[in-house]
């Protein structure tokens, strides 16, 4: 049983280093990029203001910045285990191109996320690639060891050790299992270095609960804000429909009183009017509660009511739960209309022809990735029901990332913090 254990524990520890590897590649790859495009476009936008052209580019470029941060936010708690929450003061729905340039440009998460993108390209570069060179760089060496040298230049170096015949190659076999023996105990560290990098350029540098009421706040009053709109869409709704309907149908049964003895063919066909009438008002009135709070919600919970909301879209669309639990019903609410909204925009306008739902529990987070293969080009910003999407999360912590480039496919990944029972 010892040796089973150790065994497994080695299993264990080898995929470990394998996936910091692989994810730290990747991270590399992507960065470095990304992060010196979004920081150029930055400056040169930025620039660009005291002629004009800046101010109706730079919302678009911030915007794309906060796309970018806000997607390593969700890869740093996923694969890091460390919690970035953003701070972004919301822009004014009606603000124009001036107002919104400069209300972002006055946000100091904006000038963090500036000033994170050059240390994103240097040492975050370097702390995301060190995992997998450790990983990698040893197998050239091994290689050495075992005859690589042979078909070499002569003097090769490997590291400080400078190959010239099989001793040496051996000494540079003996680097490289040192350098292995270092991946072994660090390479996970690294990674998670990394993101400890991250959230320390990227983070709010207040205090974690002077932070949370300055942002709970904000959210309160966009919480306050939206259910004033929904209430008043619910009273339109009824006034408009239902309550219309309810009206002609009174109307109708007075008519029918008066003509029961006068004309009964005429009050035989009001009733059966006056009976269509009460059914397409019992109709919009059941709409009109799946609006609110749809049954299946709060019977069979988010995973079901996801479910039921996939089959009724025009897309094909897989859906896979792995929900424990049950979260508080405002964290489902919220949580399954935020997915409606997503799954409407991919269904409306990215011309996919499939959607994939992912939905699961983790580290005390509800986590739900919407992708579909696209033209994507989808981006929050005014006018986008992703800004509703991600104000709606914000009133219970929650964030919002897209990853959506021109061509697709588009990801769009929600976490909400919460609890199951």
């Amino acid at each position: 049983m010892t040796i089973d254990s150790k065994s497994g524990s080695g299993r264990t520890m080898g995929r470990g280093i394998a996936l910091a590897a692989v994810r730290g590649l990747a991270l590399s790859l992507v960065s470095l990029p990304g992060a010196v495009l979004c920081f150029v476009l930055s400056v040169l936008s930025i620039a660009l203001i005291p002629v004009g052209i800046g101010i109706v580019t730079t919302p678009y470029v911030l915007q794309g910045v906060r796309t970018f941060a806000n997607w390593r936010r969700v890869l740093a708690a996923e694969w890091g285990g460390v919690r970035i929450p953003p701070s972004y003061r919301p822009l004014p729905k009606d603000a124009n191109p001036w107002g919104r340039t400069f209300g972002m440009l006055g946000d100091p998460a904006t000038w963090r996320d500036l000033r994170w993108l050059p240390v994103d390209m240097t040492a975050g570069f370097v702390t995301a690639l060190l995992p997998a060179a450790l990983l990698i760089y040893p197998l050239e060496g091994l290689a050495l060891a075992a005859g690589l040298w042979l078909v070499l230049p002569e003097g090769y170096w490997y590291g400080f050790v400078r190959v010239t015949d099989q001793p040496s190659a051996l000494g540079a076999g003996a680097l490289a299992l040192t350098l292995l023996l270092f991946a072994h105990f660090f390479s996970p560290r690294l990674l998670h270095g990394h993101f400890l990098l991250t959230r320390a350029v990227l983070g709010s540098p207040r205090g974690e609960l002077t932070e949370r009421v300055r942002v709970l706040t904000e959210t309160r009053r966009d919480a306050v804000d939206t259910s004033a709109a929904e209430l008043r869409r619910i009273e339109r709704d009824l006034h408009d429909g239902a309550q219309a309907r309810l009206v002609a149908v009174g109307m109708d049964l007075g008519t029918i009183e008066v003509l029961l003895d006068k004309d009964p063919a005429k009050a035989k066909e009001l009733i059966a009017q006056a009976r269509e009438s009460s059914v397409e008002a019992l109709s919009e009135l059941r709409e009109l509660v799946r609006g609110i709070h749809p049954p299946v919600l709060a019977e069979r919970g988010l995973g079901d009511a996801v479910r039921a909301l996939a089959l009724r879209l025009p897309v094909v669309t897989e859906v896979s739960v792995d929900l424990p639990g049950r979260a508080q019903a405002p964290v489902e609410s919220a949580a399954y209309f935020a997915v409606s909204e997503v799954l409407t925009n991919a269904a409306k306008h990215s011309g996919a022809d499939r959607v994939w739902v992912d939905m699961h529990h983790a580290d005390g987070h509800l986590r739900v990735s919407v992708t579909d293969n696209g033209r994507g080009g989808a981006v929050i910003g005014a006018g986008s029901g992703l800004t509703g999407v991600e104000r709606r999360l914000g009133t219970f912590d929650g964030v919002l990332a897209v990853s959506s480039p021109a061509g697709g496919p588009t990801m769009v990944t929600m976490e909400i913090p919460c609890a199951l029972s």
